[in-house]
């Protein structure tokens, strides 16, 4: 395994968060849980930022790295989904649709 593949502990993580959000689709409408997920995230990373740069004029000093980091990993693990619901789309959903 190579240092840019996540661990198994990365994935199930992930996961979790995934089936709370598909739970929450059971009683919400699933771009308001896509919307609550983005903000939650926001939040956390921004906590993350805040307890890693150790005061508040450190924070404001790195919030456009942070921004431009956060921005920049979202943006190719969204690329990354796209492409990959795109090439497996009938296998994904279909047996959703059916």
């Amino acid at each position: 395994m190579d240092n840019n593949t996540p661990p198994p502990e990365f994935w199930n993580r992930a996961n979790a968060l995934i089936n709370l959000a598909n739970d929450q689709c059971d009683s919400a409408i699933p771009n308001e849980v896509a919307a609550s997920t983005m903000y939650a995230s926001a939040r956390f990373n921004a906590f993350i930022v805040a307890t890693t740069t150790g005061s508040a004029e450190n924070m404001k000093a790195e919030k456009e790295r942070a921004l431009e980091y956060f921005t920049d990993q979202f943006r190719k693990m969204m690329e990354s989904n796209l492409d990959d619901f795109a090439e497996n789309f009938e296998k994904y959903l279909a047996p959703a649709a059916r």
